[in-house]
């Protein structure tokens, strides 16, 4: 069953004035695994996420907003973040492309095996959370959270690992790979002094992935 994907990340003596350089340096990281440089939305939530934005920006990324420059990492931060407050939450979207199978939302089959596999792109939330933001949440959270969306471009159903042909397990493979080289890619820049990555479900993710990648290799 599908599951929700999340990265927690916590960093040594946090002070929240230093909330939007640390987002800064996490979308950056991003941004060099995912190869786009660009903000899609930021929204500001207050209070918790039952509220409505206090602030919201879509941005149109495409050939005629090549020259905008409000959608560069640094400034949708410095826009979004312009006023701090400890009892917000500070979202950011990104997105990457990630390998499925067309017509992904059936399970394959063993009549399937030849599916098209196409790059798709998923949308990646980065979010900074106030220290009063939903009763101090950010404890268990993080100060910052990676919402990911659902764990199925690296964790397929059961009775789809069995029929997996040869050129699938590479797609599924290539996956897992830009999710693991984000990951150590903050470890290795951002100066966290923990993570974890997670289920909605508690289901252990590290687990399933490592299984994964010795099914493939």
């Amino acid at each position: 069953m599908a599951d929700q994907l999340y990265l927690s990340l916590w960093f040594p003596n946090f002070r929240f004035d230093a909330l939007p350089g640390t987002l800064v340096s996490v979308l950056r990281q991003f941004a060099i695994v995912s190869g786009e440089k660009r903000i899609a939305a930021a929204s500001v939530y207050p209070i918790s996420f039952t509220e409505s934005p206090v602030y919201q920006r879509i941005y149109v990324n495409d050939d005629r907003a090549q020259s905008s420059e409000d959608s560069i990492i640094e400034n949708a931060v410095a826009e979004a973040t312009e006023q701090l407050h400890d009892d917000m939450a500070y979202e950011f979207e990104m997105r990457w492309k990630l390998w499925v199978p067309e017509g992904n939302e059936a399970p394959i089959s063993e009549a399937a095996l030849d599916t098209l596999w196409r790059r798709e792109p998923y949308t990646v939330k980065i979010l900074g959370f106030g220290p009063e933001f939903d009763q101090a949440a950010f404890e268990q959270n993080g100060h910052i959270r990676i919402d990911f969306g659902l764990d199925t471009p690296w964790i397929l159903d059961e009775e789809q690992k069995e029929v997996l042909d040869e050129e699938a397990q590479k797609y599924i493979q290539q996956n897992i790979e830009m999710l693991l080289a984000f990951t150590l890619s903050i470890e290795k820049n951002c100066g966290i002094s923990s993570r974890l990555l997670w289920t909605e479900s508690g289901e252990p993710l590290a687990e399933k992935l490592i299984a994964r990648l010795q099914r493939l290799n």
